[in-house]
């Protein structure tokens, strides 16, 4: 079984949160929610998200991924946990993939330097925290084990991409279809 975190905290983007969550278990995936302070965070639309742990109880876990949604001012909180901060940095030190959507590269990955010297992309109000980083415009961006993805409007597509590099393209396609994803799609 694949296993997955997905942080969240107060004002993260619900959106991408539980459209990576819902997409991922779709696939087959052990989906965990940590949350960075307590266990219900208000996201930032007022919707009431419930996570299985804090981020403490994971720092000593190996997860196949690391999802940060995005989401101001939720990144911004997330970007600040020590516990998150480890768990990116044993995730890309193993060589295991973590991903980012939103504001969370901008915010998250590059200031612990998660980016460095990868193509990524993000929510365009914060690609000039990006720079001097290759921004293209990609809405999902894949460099290695790290993902990227641009806001909101890319969940889906960024969703099915992760789920196409850990369990396949035939598996990505099944979850797909039923969802009626947009055609032009290369998930």
């Amino acid at each position: 079984m694949k296993t997955v975190l997905v942080p969240i905290a107060d004002g993260t983007e619900e959106i991408e949160a539980v459209t990576v969550i819902d997409v991922l278990r779709r696939a087959g995936a052990e989906v965990t929610v940590a949350a960075a302070d307590r266990l219900q965070v208000t996201a930032s639309r007022g919707v009431k998200l419930v996570a299985d742990c804090l981020l403490t109880d994971c720092t000593d876990k190996d997860w196949d991924l690391v999802v940060v949604p995005g989401g101001i001012p939720g990144a911004e909180h997330l970007g600040r946990s020590r516990a998150l901060e480890a768990i990116l940095r044993a995730q890309a030190g193993a060589g295991r993939r973590y991903a980012a959507i939103c504001a969370a590269p901008a915010v998250v990955l590059q200031p612990h330097g998660l980016l460095d010297g990868l193509k990524a992309t993000c929510h365009p109000g914060f690609a000039d925290r990006l720079a001097p980083l290759e921004i293209g415009p990609e809405r999902v961006v894949v460099d290695g084990t790290c993902i990227t993805s641009r806001g909101p409007g890319t969940a889906l597509e960024f969703s099915l991409v992760l789920v196409r590099l850990l369990f396949g393209e035939a598996v990505a396609r099944q979850v797909a279809e039923p969802m009626l994803p947009h055609p032009a799609i290369d998930y």
